[in-house]
């Protein structure tokens, strides 16, 4: 029995010393690296795609590795290249499409296991017309200095539909900072201002990323564009119809006092706050523009008026009238502009731009909203209930 009890243990420890041997083996095998796979790219267009949807952000992503470089480029202008932006291993394009065109997109990535790995994709856009496209035409334009009461407009040949979704894309910002908003007059027309004039000096940038945005019923947005402009110092002027006298004030100093006229008892100039639209050095002004019947008693047609600046759309402006000399400064006598002499005309003509700010006061007939550019004159509480986003 004792003889049997020695092979037994000397055979368990034949075993354990083959468990030994082998168990070296076995930990070498599970540290061994696992097998580096390669890279997989995929790219969100397909090979020889057609009518590709010109609201298609082009990107791929990679599965395995990593993207090095990626490339789009349309195929009858090899200069037309959309840029895009590497972002965690995957490419990205930073612009929308165009209509009826021919692209090549190139994509490279590196593997897990270090090699390269290319995806070239062909494809080709919807056409469209113009009729499906809107266009953005903006103010103020680049590089312009405007006054602290400019808005930014932008007017779209074709309506926009998708309000919101435009709004989304077009970008505001003011060094210094402002607080602004968009408000839609209609699906034609989008205005911008900050919550009070812009401050002196500013430096505002308009970025509207619109181009092959569904703009709704099979209309998309045509051309992305970026305005950068100025702003001038304050220039404020404020009429007082009552006193029939101009104050003209820069950056809160009073600069220049003007005897004028306005609007007589049956074309009173209306009060509020308006904005130079449009300077003429000259300019024929015709009553008939105004809605005025040639054949009506208060019909008018001056030739070559001077120093002219409008500030509404019914035809109000500031200007030269030495016609009037006599009662400016005592009576209002004009139809509804805002005579002077052509020397002040001048003066104020030349010390004024774009965008700056003319109020007027004391007068007993009131602005009608959106004649001019009255964006001024709506409160910020009902401004800011017209963005498609207040909801």
């Amino acid at each position: 029995m004792r003889k049997l009890r020695l092979l037994a243990l000397a055979a368990c420890a034949g075993v354990l010393a083959v468990s030994g041997c082998s168990a070296g083996g076995v930990t070498e095998a599970l540290s061994r690296e696992p097998a580096k796979n390669p890279a997989i790219l995929m790219a969100n267009v397909d090979a020889k795609a057609t009518n590709v949807d010109v609201s298609t952000i082009v990107s791929a992503t990679v599965e395995h590795g990593e993207v090095t470089t990626g490339r789009l480029v349309s195929d009858d202008e090899k200069s037309a290249k959309i840029p895009g932006r590497i972002v965690n291993g995957s490419w990205t394009a930073s612009e929308r499409l165009e209509p009826g065109t021919a692209y090549t997109f190139t994509v490279r990535a590196t593997g897990e296991d270090g090699e390269a790995t290319q995806l070239t994709r062909h494809f080709t856009t919807q056409p469209l017309t113009l009729a499906q496209q809107t266009y953005p035409a903006v103010a103020p334009l680049q590089g312009e200095t405007v006054g602290v009461g400019m808005p930014v407009i932008v007017t779209f040949d074709i309506p926009v539909k998708n309000q919101a979704l435009f709004e989304r894309n077009m970008k505001v910002q003011a060094a210094p900072a402002v607080e602004g908003s968009w408000t839609w007059f209609s699906a034609r027309e989008a205005h911008f201002r900050p919550r009070t004039f812009w401050p002196a000096h500013a430096r505002v940038s308009v970025n509207l990323q619109l181009n092959g945005l569904p703009a709704g019923d099979g209309i998309y947005g045509q051309q992305d564009q970026t305005i950068d402009f100025t702003v001038g110092s304050q220039r404020i002027t404020v009429v007082d119809v009552a006193k029939h006298r101009l104050t003209y004030s820069v950056d809160g100093t009073k600069q220049k006092t003007i005897p004028v006229t306005t609007g007589d008892s049956g074309h009173a100039t209306r009060k509020g706050t308006k904005i130079i639209m449009e300077k003429f050095s000259s300019i024929d002004m015709d009553a008939a523009t105004t809605g005025v019947d040639s054949e009506d008693p208060g019909y008018y047609n001056i030739k070559d008026v001077r120093w002219a600046m409008r500030v509404t759309n019914s035809g109000e402006f500031l200007h030269a009238a030495p016609w009037s000399v006599g009662s400016q400064g005592s009576a209002n006598v004009s139809h509804g502009c805002t005579g002077m002499s052509t020397a002040n005309a001048h003066w104020l003509y030349t010390h004024s731009r774009r965008g700056d700010v003319v109020k007027f006061i004391h007068s007993p007939r009131t602005l009608e909203d959106r004649n001019g550019w009255t964006d001024w004159n709506v409160s910020w509480s009902s401004w800011t209930a017209g963005s498609a986003l207040t909801s």
